[in-house]
Protein backbone atom coordinates (compact mmCIF):
# COMPACT_ATOMS: atom_id res chain seq x y z
CA UNK A 1 0.00 0.00 0.00
CA UNK A 2 1.42 3.40 -1.00
CA UNK A 3 2.37 5.73 1.87
CA UNK A 4 1.35 3.09 4.37
CA UNK A 5 0.38 4.21 7.81
CA UNK A 6 2.81 1.78 9.40
CA UNK A 7 5.80 3.32 7.61
CA UNK A 8 4.78 6.83 8.57
CA UNK A 9 4.41 5.86 12.20
CA UNK A 10 7.84 4.29 12.36
CA UNK A 11 9.36 7.67 11.46
CA UNK A 12 7.35 9.78 13.89
CA UNK A 13 6.70 10.39 17.57
CA UNK A 14 4.14 7.63 17.68
CA UNK A 15 4.17 4.25 19.42
CA UNK A 16 3.61 1.20 17.22
CA UNK A 17 1.11 -0.90 19.18
CA UNK A 18 0.83 -3.49 16.41
CA UNK A 19 4.17 -5.27 16.70
CA UNK A 20 6.20 -6.69 19.58
CA UNK A 21 5.42 -7.10 23.27
CA UNK A 22 2.68 -4.88 24.70
CA UNK A 23 3.94 -4.33 28.26
CA UNK A 24 6.53 -1.61 27.59
CA UNK A 25 4.40 0.07 24.94
CA UNK A 26 1.40 0.19 27.25
CA UNK A 27 3.58 1.93 29.81
CA UNK A 28 5.00 4.41 27.28
CA UNK A 29 1.49 5.17 26.03
CA UNK A 30 -0.34 5.33 29.36
CA UNK A 31 2.04 7.46 31.44
CA UNK A 32 2.13 10.50 29.12
CA UNK A 33 -1.64 10.21 28.69
CA UNK A 34 -2.13 10.16 32.48
CA UNK A 35 0.30 13.06 32.83
CA UNK A 36 -1.66 15.04 30.21
CA UNK A 37 -4.88 14.59 32.18
CA UNK A 38 -3.07 15.49 35.39
CA UNK A 39 -1.86 18.72 33.83
CA UNK A 40 -5.37 19.57 32.68
CA UNK A 41 -6.58 19.02 36.24
CA UNK A 42 -3.73 21.19 37.50
CA UNK A 43 -5.44 24.12 35.74
CA UNK A 44 -8.28 23.76 38.22
CA UNK A 45 -5.93 22.95 41.11
CA UNK A 46 -3.92 26.11 40.56
CA UNK A 47 -7.18 28.09 40.42
CA UNK A 48 -8.31 26.57 43.72
CA UNK A 49 -4.93 27.06 45.40
CA UNK A 50 -4.53 30.70 44.34
CA UNK A 51 -8.01 31.78 45.44
CA UNK A 52 -7.77 29.69 48.61
CA UNK A 53 -4.64 31.47 49.78
CA UNK A 54 -5.09 34.96 48.32
CA UNK A 55 -8.87 35.47 48.34
CA UNK A 56 -10.35 33.16 51.00
CA UNK A 57 -12.13 29.88 51.73
CA UNK A 58 -15.42 31.09 50.24
CA UNK A 59 -13.71 31.83 46.93
CA UNK A 60 -12.08 28.40 47.16
CA UNK A 61 -15.53 26.87 47.63
CA UNK A 62 -16.90 28.87 44.68
CA UNK A 63 -14.23 27.57 42.30
CA UNK A 64 -14.00 24.02 43.63
CA UNK A 65 -17.72 23.34 43.78
CA UNK A 66 -17.99 23.81 40.02
CA UNK A 67 -16.11 20.60 39.16
CA UNK A 68 -19.21 18.31 39.12
CA UNK A 69 -21.14 20.88 37.07
CA UNK A 70 -18.36 21.19 34.50
CA UNK A 71 -18.21 17.41 34.24
CA UNK A 72 -21.98 17.21 33.82
CA UNK A 73 -22.02 19.64 30.91
CA UNK A 74 -19.00 18.39 28.92
CA UNK A 75 -18.84 14.63 29.53
CA UNK A 76 -21.02 13.70 26.57
CA UNK A 77 -18.57 15.33 24.16
CA UNK A 78 -15.58 13.89 25.99
CA UNK A 79 -17.14 10.49 25.38
CA UNK A 80 -17.48 11.27 21.67
CA UNK A 81 -13.77 12.17 21.57
CA UNK A 82 -13.04 8.72 23.06
CA UNK A 83 -15.11 7.24 20.24
CA UNK A 84 -13.09 9.25 17.72
CA UNK A 85 -9.83 7.91 19.16
CA UNK A 86 -11.08 4.31 18.98
CA UNK A 87 -12.38 4.63 15.40
CA UNK A 88 -9.22 6.29 14.04
CA UNK A 89 -7.10 3.66 15.83
CA UNK A 90 -9.13 0.93 14.17
CA UNK A 91 -8.60 2.50 10.74
CA UNK A 92 -4.86 2.69 11.46
CA UNK A 93 -4.87 -1.01 12.26
CA UNK A 94 -6.59 -1.68 8.94
CA UNK A 95 -4.17 0.72 7.12
CA UNK A 96 -7.18 2.48 5.59
CA UNK A 97 -5.94 6.00 4.73
CA UNK A 98 -9.20 7.13 3.17
CA UNK A 99 -11.23 6.26 6.25
CA UNK A 100 -8.65 8.00 8.45
CA UNK A 101 -9.06 11.21 6.42
CA UNK A 102 -12.85 10.98 6.61
CA UNK A 103 -12.77 10.38 10.36
CA UNK A 104 -10.44 13.32 11.00
CA UNK A 105 -12.57 15.58 8.81
CA UNK A 106 -15.60 14.59 10.86
CA UNK A 107 -13.77 15.11 14.15
CA UNK A 108 -12.81 18.67 13.14
CA UNK A 109 -16.37 19.78 12.61
CA UNK A 110 -17.79 17.93 15.62
CA UNK A 111 -15.19 19.65 17.84
CA UNK A 112 -16.12 23.09 16.49
CA UNK A 113 -19.88 22.60 16.83
CA UNK A 114 -19.72 21.01 20.30
CA UNK A 115 -17.47 23.79 21.62
CA UNK A 116 -19.85 26.57 20.65
CA UNK A 117 -22.86 24.60 21.87
CA UNK A 118 -21.26 24.23 25.30
CA UNK A 119 -20.30 27.90 25.36
CA UNK A 120 -23.97 28.88 25.06
CA UNK A 121 -25.19 26.14 27.40
CA UNK A 122 -22.78 27.24 30.13
CA UNK A 123 -24.04 30.83 30.06
CA UNK A 124 -27.68 29.77 30.29
CA UNK A 125 -27.40 26.88 32.76
CA UNK A 126 -24.81 28.15 35.26
CA UNK A 127 -27.06 29.86 37.82
CA UNK A 128 -30.03 27.43 37.64
CA UNK A 129 -27.80 24.39 38.21
CA UNK A 130 -25.80 25.94 41.04
CA UNK A 131 -28.98 27.19 42.70
CA UNK A 132 -30.59 23.73 42.41
CA UNK A 133 -27.50 22.24 44.04
CA UNK A 134 -28.11 24.36 47.12
CA UNK A 135 -24.91 26.40 46.77
CA UNK A 136 -24.76 28.68 49.85
CA UNK A 137 -25.80 32.30 49.11
CA UNK A 138 -22.40 33.65 50.18
CA UNK A 139 -20.74 31.43 47.55
CA UNK A 140 -23.31 31.46 44.73
CA UNK A 141 -22.48 34.69 42.87
CA UNK A 142 -18.76 33.96 42.66
CA UNK A 143 -19.46 30.35 41.61
CA UNK A 144 -21.71 31.55 38.77
CA UNK A 145 -19.08 34.07 37.65
CA UNK A 146 -16.37 31.43 37.52
CA UNK A 147 -18.53 28.92 35.65
CA UNK A 148 -19.71 31.39 33.00
CA UNK A 149 -16.21 32.67 32.26
CA UNK A 150 -14.87 29.09 32.21
CA UNK A 151 -17.41 28.08 29.56
CA UNK A 152 -16.45 31.00 27.34
CA UNK A 153 -13.30 28.98 26.67
CA UNK A 154 -15.16 25.78 25.82
CA UNK A 155 -14.41 25.92 22.05
CA UNK A 156 -10.71 25.85 22.95
CA UNK A 157 -11.19 22.93 25.33
CA UNK A 158 -13.04 20.93 22.68
CA UNK A 159 -10.44 21.80 20.02
CA UNK A 160 -7.63 20.56 22.23
CA UNK A 161 -9.35 17.37 23.40
CA UNK A 162 -10.51 16.30 19.95
CA UNK A 163 -7.10 17.22 18.49
CA UNK A 164 -5.38 15.23 21.22
CA UNK A 165 -7.70 12.30 20.44
CA UNK A 166 -6.38 12.31 16.85
CA UNK A 167 -2.76 12.24 18.03
CA UNK A 168 -3.43 9.59 20.67
CA UNK A 169 -5.16 7.37 18.15
CA UNK A 170 -1.79 7.33 16.36
CA UNK A 171 -0.04 6.31 19.58
CA UNK A 172 1.32 9.82 20.17
CA UNK A 173 0.76 10.82 23.79
CA UNK A 174 3.91 12.87 24.23
CA UNK A 175 3.16 15.96 22.15
CA UNK A 176 -0.21 16.63 23.86
CA UNK A 177 1.70 16.37 27.13
CA UNK A 178 4.30 18.93 26.04
CA UNK A 179 1.53 21.30 24.98
CA UNK A 180 -0.16 21.01 28.35
CA UNK A 181 3.11 21.72 30.15
CA UNK A 182 3.37 25.03 28.28
CA UNK A 183 -0.29 25.86 28.83
CA UNK A 184 0.05 24.99 32.52
CA UNK A 185 2.92 27.45 32.94
CA UNK A 186 0.82 30.15 31.25
CA UNK A 187 -2.13 29.36 33.51
CA UNK A 188 -0.07 29.57 36.70
CA UNK A 189 1.62 32.85 35.79
CA UNK A 190 -1.64 34.48 34.72
CA UNK A 191 -3.41 33.28 37.88
CA UNK A 192 -0.83 35.02 40.03
CA UNK A 193 -0.91 38.16 37.85
CA UNK A 194 -4.69 38.51 37.75
CA UNK A 195 -5.41 37.57 41.37
CA UNK A 196 -2.44 39.06 43.23
CA UNK A 197 -1.47 41.82 40.81
CA UNK A 198 -4.87 42.98 39.57
CA UNK A 199 -7.08 41.77 42.47
CA UNK A 200 -9.57 40.11 40.11
CA UNK A 201 -10.41 37.23 42.51
CA UNK A 202 -12.49 34.35 41.14
CA UNK A 203 -12.93 36.07 37.76
CA UNK A 204 -9.14 36.32 37.44
CA UNK A 205 -8.50 32.58 37.77
CA UNK A 206 -11.32 31.84 35.31
CA UNK A 207 -9.86 34.23 32.72
CA UNK A 208 -6.37 32.76 33.24
CA UNK A 209 -7.70 29.25 32.65
CA UNK A 210 -9.49 30.38 29.49
CA UNK A 211 -6.32 31.92 28.06
CA UNK A 212 -4.33 28.78 28.90
CA UNK A 213 -6.95 26.65 27.12
CA UNK A 214 -6.66 28.93 24.08
CA UNK A 215 -2.89 28.41 24.08
CA UNK A 216 -3.22 24.62 24.20
CA UNK A 217 -5.83 24.61 21.41
CA UNK A 218 -3.72 26.85 19.17
CA UNK A 219 -0.63 24.69 19.62
CA UNK A 220 -2.35 21.39 18.91
CA UNK A 221 -4.11 22.79 15.84
CA UNK A 222 -0.75 24.03 14.57
CA UNK A 223 0.70 20.53 15.03
CA UNK A 224 -2.17 18.89 13.16
CA UNK A 225 -1.93 21.41 10.34
CA UNK A 226 1.67 20.25 9.77
CA UNK A 227 1.05 16.53 10.33
CA UNK A 228 1.76 14.06 7.53
CA UNK A 229 -1.11 12.66 5.52
CA UNK A 230 -3.58 11.14 6.17
CA UNK A 231 -3.60 12.81 9.63
CA UNK A 232 -3.23 16.43 8.51
CA UNK A 233 -5.89 18.91 9.55
CA UNK A 234 -7.59 20.68 6.60
CA UNK A 235 -9.94 23.55 7.43
CA UNK A 236 -11.18 23.68 3.84
CA UNK A 237 -12.22 20.01 3.96
CA UNK A 238 -14.28 20.09 7.13
CA UNK A 239 -17.19 17.78 6.50
CA UNK A 240 -19.21 15.30 8.50
CA UNK A 241 -19.07 11.83 6.98
CA UNK A 242 -22.14 9.93 8.10
CA UNK A 243 -20.48 6.52 8.38
CA UNK A 244 -17.61 7.81 10.54
CA UNK A 245 -19.91 9.93 12.71
CA UNK A 246 -22.17 6.94 13.27
CA UNK A 247 -19.23 4.80 14.37
CA UNK A 248 -17.91 7.51 16.71
CA UNK A 249 -21.32 8.04 18.27
CA UNK A 250 -21.93 4.32 18.65
CA UNK A 251 -18.82 4.02 20.82
CA UNK A 252 -18.62 7.55 22.24
CA UNK A 253 -22.22 8.36 23.15
CA UNK A 254 -22.70 5.46 25.61
CA UNK A 255 -19.38 6.42 27.23
CA UNK A 256 -20.42 10.08 27.27
CA UNK A 257 -23.88 9.33 28.65
CA UNK A 258 -22.22 7.16 31.27
CA UNK A 259 -20.02 10.12 32.18
CA UNK A 260 -23.00 12.49 32.28
CA UNK A 261 -25.03 10.20 34.52
CA UNK A 262 -21.95 9.68 36.63
CA UNK A 263 -21.66 13.47 36.91
CA UNK A 264 -25.35 13.78 37.82
CA UNK A 265 -24.75 11.47 40.76
CA UNK A 266 -21.72 13.59 41.75
CA UNK A 267 -23.82 16.76 41.46
CA UNK A 268 -26.35 15.16 43.82
CA UNK A 269 -23.53 14.28 46.26
CA UNK A 270 -22.16 17.83 45.92
CA UNK A 271 -25.57 19.26 46.76
CA UNK A 272 -25.50 17.25 49.97
CA UNK A 273 -21.96 18.48 50.72
CA UNK A 274 -23.20 22.04 50.21
CA UNK A 275 -25.60 21.60 53.13
CA UNK A 276 -22.59 21.42 55.50
CA UNK A 277 -21.48 24.96 54.63
CA UNK A 278 -18.65 26.78 52.85
CA UNK A 279 -15.82 25.14 54.84
CA UNK A 280 -17.09 21.66 53.95
CA UNK A 281 -17.35 22.66 50.28
CA UNK A 282 -13.82 24.09 50.36
CA UNK A 283 -12.35 21.06 52.16
CA UNK A 284 -14.08 18.61 49.86
CA UNK A 285 -12.95 20.60 46.80
CA UNK A 286 -9.34 20.59 47.98
CA UNK A 287 -9.35 16.84 48.67
CA UNK A 288 -11.10 16.14 45.38
CA UNK A 289 -8.03 17.36 43.49
CA UNK A 290 -6.02 14.40 44.80
CA UNK A 291 -8.77 11.98 43.82
CA UNK A 292 -8.57 13.35 40.30
CA UNK A 293 -4.80 12.91 40.24
CA UNK A 294 -5.19 9.26 41.22
CA UNK A 295 -8.10 8.74 38.85
CA UNK A 296 -6.03 10.00 35.95
CA UNK A 297 -3.60 7.14 36.54
CA UNK A 298 -6.58 4.87 35.85
CA UNK A 299 -7.60 7.02 32.89
CA UNK A 300 -4.14 6.84 31.34
CA UNK A 301 -4.27 3.07 31.25
CA UNK A 302 -7.88 3.27 30.08
CA UNK A 303 -6.63 5.31 27.16
CA UNK A 304 -4.00 2.67 26.42
CA UNK A 305 -6.77 0.06 26.34
CA UNK A 306 -9.09 2.15 24.17
CA UNK A 307 -6.36 3.13 21.70
CA UNK A 308 -4.34 -0.10 21.41
CA UNK A 309 -6.99 -2.81 21.50
CA UNK A 310 -9.07 -1.43 18.58
CA UNK A 311 -5.91 -1.20 16.52
CA UNK A 312 -5.03 -4.80 17.24
CA UNK A 313 -8.58 -5.95 16.54
CA UNK A 314 -8.51 -3.90 13.36
CA UNK A 315 -5.57 -6.02 12.26
CA UNK A 316 -7.58 -9.13 13.18
CA UNK A 317 -4.78 -10.11 15.49
CA UNK A 318 -6.25 -10.13 18.99
CA UNK A 319 -3.83 -9.47 21.86
CA UNK A 320 -5.25 -12.09 24.23
CA UNK A 321 -5.73 -11.52 27.92
CA UNK A 322 -2.11 -10.50 28.57
CA UNK A 323 -2.78 -6.92 27.46
CA UNK A 324 -5.66 -6.57 29.91
CA UNK A 325 -3.61 -8.07 32.75
CA UNK A 326 -0.61 -5.84 31.99
CA UNK A 327 -2.85 -2.78 32.05
CA UNK A 328 -4.44 -3.84 35.29
CA UNK A 329 -1.22 -4.67 37.14
CA UNK A 330 0.63 -1.52 36.09
CA UNK A 331 -2.31 0.69 36.92
CA UNK A 332 -2.87 -0.80 40.37
CA UNK A 333 0.77 -0.31 41.35
CA UNK A 334 0.94 3.35 40.32
CA UNK A 335 -2.46 4.10 41.79
CA UNK A 336 -1.80 2.63 45.24
CA UNK A 337 1.58 4.35 45.51
CA UNK A 338 0.05 7.74 44.74
CA UNK A 339 -2.87 7.24 47.12
CA UNK A 340 -0.59 6.27 49.99
CA UNK A 341 1.61 9.33 49.45
CA UNK A 342 -1.34 11.75 49.44
CA UNK A 343 -3.26 10.21 52.36
CA UNK A 344 -0.17 9.77 54.55
CA UNK A 345 0.72 13.45 54.27
CA UNK A 346 -2.82 14.81 54.07
CA UNK A 347 -2.19 17.96 56.12
CA UNK A 348 0.82 18.89 54.01
CA UNK A 349 -1.00 18.46 50.70
CA UNK A 350 -4.17 20.23 51.84
CA UNK A 351 -1.94 23.12 52.88
CA UNK A 352 -1.42 23.91 49.21
CA UNK A 353 -5.07 24.98 49.01
CA UNK A 354 -5.91 26.55 52.36
CA UNK A 355 -4.62 27.19 55.87
CA UNK A 356 -8.09 27.30 57.48
CA UNK A 357 -8.37 24.52 60.15
CA UNK A 358 -11.97 23.57 59.34
CA UNK A 359 -11.18 23.31 55.65
CA UNK A 360 -8.38 20.87 56.58
CA UNK A 361 -10.79 18.96 58.84
CA UNK A 362 -13.32 18.27 56.09
CA UNK A 363 -10.61 17.66 53.51
CA UNK A 364 -8.88 15.07 55.69
CA UNK A 365 -12.12 13.16 56.27
CA UNK A 366 -12.63 12.88 52.52
CA UNK A 367 -9.04 11.80 51.92
CA UNK A 368 -9.14 9.10 54.61
CA UNK A 369 -12.42 7.60 53.40
CA UNK A 370 -12.60 8.23 49.65
CA UNK A 371 -9.00 8.54 48.50
CA UNK A 372 -7.87 5.56 50.58
CA UNK A 373 -10.37 3.29 48.81
CA UNK A 374 -10.12 4.67 45.29
CA UNK A 375 -8.05 1.71 44.07
CA UNK A 376 -11.32 -0.27 44.07
CA UNK A 377 -12.58 1.88 41.20
CA UNK A 378 -9.85 0.59 38.92
CA UNK A 379 -11.42 -2.86 38.75
CA UNK A 380 -14.27 -1.70 36.54
CA UNK A 381 -12.54 1.18 34.73
CA UNK A 382 -10.09 -1.02 32.82
CA UNK A 383 -12.80 -3.57 32.10
CA UNK A 384 -15.01 -0.81 30.69
CA UNK A 385 -12.26 0.65 28.50
CA UNK A 386 -11.32 -2.80 27.17
CA UNK A 387 -14.93 -3.46 26.18
CA UNK A 388 -15.23 -0.01 24.56
CA UNK A 389 -12.04 -0.72 22.65
CA UNK A 390 -13.77 -3.76 21.12
CA UNK A 391 -16.77 -1.60 20.16
CA UNK A 392 -18.91 -2.86 23.06
CA UNK A 393 -19.63 0.43 24.79
CA UNK A 394 -23.15 -0.13 26.06
CA UNK A 395 -22.28 -2.85 28.58
CA UNK A 396 -19.87 -0.79 30.77
CA UNK A 397 -22.23 2.20 30.52
CA UNK A 398 -25.17 0.19 31.87
CA UNK A 399 -23.05 -1.37 34.64
CA UNK A 400 -21.79 2.02 35.78
CA UNK A 401 -25.21 3.64 35.66
CA UNK A 402 -26.80 1.02 37.87
CA UNK A 403 -23.81 0.05 40.01
CA UNK A 404 -22.49 3.51 40.79
CA UNK A 405 -24.77 6.35 39.81
CA UNK A 406 -28.16 5.11 40.99
CA UNK A 407 -26.64 3.70 44.16
CA UNK A 408 -25.12 7.09 45.01
CA UNK A 409 -28.42 8.87 44.49
CA UNK A 410 -30.18 6.31 46.70
CA UNK A 411 -27.48 6.77 49.34
CA UNK A 412 -27.81 10.58 49.36
CA UNK A 413 -31.60 10.57 49.61
CA UNK A 414 -32.06 7.35 51.58
CA UNK A 415 -29.07 6.73 53.86
CA UNK A 416 -27.65 10.19 54.58
CA UNK A 417 -30.90 11.67 55.98
CA UNK A 418 -31.14 8.78 58.44
CA UNK A 419 -27.49 8.66 59.51
CA UNK A 420 -26.40 12.26 59.35
CA UNK A 421 -22.72 13.10 59.09
CA UNK A 422 -20.17 14.22 56.55
CA UNK A 423 -18.21 10.98 57.05
CA UNK A 424 -21.33 8.86 56.38
CA UNK A 425 -21.92 10.82 53.17
CA UNK A 426 -18.34 10.13 52.01
CA UNK A 427 -18.87 6.36 52.42
CA UNK A 428 -21.06 6.45 49.31
CA UNK A 429 -17.94 6.33 47.13
CA UNK A 430 -16.23 3.12 48.35
CA UNK A 431 -19.59 1.32 48.64
CA UNK A 432 -20.53 2.18 45.05
CA UNK A 433 -17.06 1.20 43.77
CA UNK A 434 -17.29 -2.24 45.35
CA UNK A 435 -20.70 -2.90 43.79
CA UNK A 436 -19.68 -1.66 40.34
CA UNK A 437 -16.30 -3.41 40.48
CA UNK A 438 -17.90 -6.80 40.98
CA UNK A 439 -20.42 -6.11 38.20
CA UNK A 440 -17.68 -4.89 35.82
CA UNK A 441 -15.51 -7.96 36.38
CA UNK A 442 -18.45 -10.23 35.69
CA UNK A 443 -19.40 -8.23 32.59
CA UNK A 444 -15.88 -8.56 31.18
CA UNK A 445 -16.04 -12.34 31.58
CA UNK A 446 -19.42 -12.62 29.90
CA UNK A 447 -18.74 -10.31 26.95
CA UNK A 448 -15.11 -11.15 26.11
CA UNK A 449 -15.03 -13.39 23.01
CA UNK A 450 -14.63 -17.04 23.93
CA UNK A 451 -12.28 -17.61 21.01
CA UNK A 452 -9.82 -15.07 22.40
CA UNK A 453 -9.69 -16.22 26.01
CA UNK A 454 -10.22 -19.73 27.34
CA UNK A 455 -12.12 -20.55 30.48
CA UNK A 456 -9.05 -20.99 32.69
CA UNK A 457 -7.56 -17.70 31.54
CA UNK A 458 -10.87 -15.96 32.18
CA UNK A 459 -10.92 -17.33 35.68
CA UNK A 460 -7.34 -16.18 36.24
CA UNK A 461 -8.18 -12.65 35.07
CA UNK A 462 -11.26 -12.47 37.28
CA UNK A 463 -9.17 -13.51 40.26
CA UNK A 464 -6.67 -10.73 39.56
CA UNK A 465 -9.43 -8.17 39.10
CA UNK A 466 -11.21 -9.03 42.32
CA UNK A 467 -8.16 -9.62 44.52
CA UNK A 468 -6.73 -6.12 44.35
CA UNK A 469 -3.72 -5.28 46.55
CA UNK A 470 -5.13 -3.52 49.64
CA UNK A 471 -3.93 -0.01 50.39
CA UNK A 472 -4.08 1.01 54.04
CA UNK A 473 -3.84 4.53 55.40
CA UNK A 474 -4.31 6.28 58.70
CA UNK A 475 -7.85 7.10 59.87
Amino acid sequence: MDNSVTKKRAQSNEIDMLNGPLFKKILLFALPLAASSLLQELFNSVDVAVVGHFVGSRALAAVGSNAPVIGLLINLFMGVSMGACAIISNHIGQQDDRSIRNAISTVQLVALLSGFFLLVLGQVAARPILTWMGTPPDVLDEAVTYLRIYFLGMPFIMAFNFGAAILRSMGDTRRPLYILVMAGVVNTLLNLLFVIGFGMGVAGVAVATGIANAVSATLIIRLLRKEKEPFRLHFDKMKIHGVELSRMLRIGVPAGVQGMIFSISNVVVQSSINSYGADAIAGSSAALNFEYYCYFIIQGFNGAASASLPELWGRKNGPGASGVLDLHGLKSGFLCSLQLAFAWQDDFFLGFFSDVPMVHHFGAIRMHIVLACQFIASSYEIAGSSLRGMGKSLTPAVLTVFGTCLLRIVWVYGVSPVWRGYDVLMMVYPVSWVVTGVAGAYGLLVVYPEKEIGFELKRKRLSQILRQPLCYTKG
